[in-house]
């Protein structure tokens, strides 16, 4: 009998056990005074964590909700945005501009790459009446970091919003909205924040609140500056999800207690581990370079079922992982390592990957890949977040 069931999907993830216990706090009511004392405390250290002095919204809503609020309150129908599909979800926000009524261009990029900073500049060049450029700062079906920074350099030198997915990449990596120039960065409950889904988190720039403020809402729900006056009095525009907030208000003293500096060192380390135990297992990493800090996607042998691998992970050795979406179904596995996991989930889900792999007709990996894995991490932790390690690389 198994003794302990791991969830290593890119979400959701597990709860801790301080957040469940917030989760269960009998319920107290969205305009009273009491709720308002835990806006005003979460709503301070969510400025930290987005890395801005102005306001972030909680919506009660999946991340795909934040990302309709922002390009239903910054856009205009008939106004031109660039969008990068590199992945599901640049799809998504393609499918969510066109349904805004908004002219959409995409700038299409192998999956499991990142974009190049200077094909988003020759895009904008190429058409001066592009006001908005949607990315993902982690790709969620592939794994891959986009170069966002670096697209800020360029968006903001234009009359240009940057519309920023951080839904697998906000609590797991740096993406400070303000000292990178992003105009708008969202984030869902059920990744790095530890909650359950149900909570998406939204911040804008200064001159995206410019603009919004002259676009008129696309739809009743989503009215982000109705939203910002409302938070400036405690409260939500409509009924709050008490117990996530209350769930958020744990999280946010668990994942600040000591400051970000601490959360992006382990987060790197656990990377390092997993691509390291991958690597020594002989399998290929889907993005060799740009990758995310939360989620590693590994190809499978040819011939390997992945439907086949994530059954016998999770049904033999107690490990939940995610496949592969679209045209990635059964190639790929995506191992999930955000939130409220450590080093011995990762070895945990590499040795049931290995196994897997192996019971599903594949080969049998390096007998010492925990053994490198483990020396990755503690490499990792003795490095500079963000110092890729040679091994990754050879």
């Amino acid at each position: 009998m198994l003794n302990k069931f791991r969830l290593l999907t890119p979400g959701p993830t597990p709860l801790p056990e301080r957040v469940r216990l917030a989760l269960a706090r009998d319920m107290i009511h969205h305009r009273k005074k009491e709720f308002k004392a835990v806006m005003g405390r979460v709503q301070e250290r969510l400025r930290l964590l987005f890395g801005t002095a102005g306001p972030v919204l909680p919506l009660s809503c999946s991340g795909t909700g934040a990302m309709t609020a922002a390009v239903y309150s910054l856009f205009q129908p008939g106004e031109k945005v660039l969008v990068v599909d590199a992945g599901k979800f640049g799809q998504r926000w393609a499918q969510i501009a066109a349904a805004r009524g908004l002219e959409v261009t995409t700038l299409p990029v192998p999956w499991g790459r990142a974009v190049r900073p200077e094909a988003v500049e020759e895009a904008l060049t190429a058409d001066p009446g592009i006001t908005g450029v949607l990315i993902q700062l982690s790709e969620t079906s592939t794994g891959v970091l986009h170069p966002v920074r670096e697209v800020a350099r360029i968006t903001r030198q234009r009359n240009t919003l940057l519309l920023v997915d951080g839904i697998s990449g906000v609590g797991l990596s740096p993406c400070p909205l303000d000292a990178w120039g992003l105009d708008c960065l969202l984030t869902g409950s059920q990744k790095g924040l530890m909650l359950p889904p149900g909570l998406a988190l939204l911040a804008l720039s200064e001159r995206a609140w410019k603009k919004a403020e002259r676009v008129t809402p696309g739809c009743f729900y989503f009215n982000l500056p109705q939203e910002r006056a409302k938070l400036e009095k405690g409260q939500t525009l409509f009924t709050s999800p008490v117990g996530l907030i209350l769930g958020l208000d744990a999280s946010l003293d668990m994942l600040l207690e000591n400051g970000l500096e601490p959360i992006y060192a382990r987060q790197w380390a656990l990377t390092m581990l997993t691509r390291a135990g991958a690597h020594a297992l002989g399998l290929e990493l889907f993005a060799p370079e740009h990758f995310a800090w939360g989620i590693t996607s590994v190809l499978l042998p040819q011939g390997v079922d992945g439907v086949e691998v994530l059954r016998l992970a999770a049904e033999k050795y107690g490990v939940c992982m995610a496949g592969g979406q679209d045209q990635l179904k059964g190639r790929i596995v995506r191992i999930g390592h955000m939130g409220w996991v450590d080093w011995a989930d990762v070895a945990a889900a590499l040795y049931a990957l290995e196994r897997s792999i192996t019971e599903a007709g594949g080969f049998s990996g390096a007998r010492d890949y925990l053994e490198q894995a483990l020396a990755a991490y503690r490499s990792a932790l003795a490095g500079k977040p963000g110092e890729p390690l040679p091994l990754i690389h050879s």
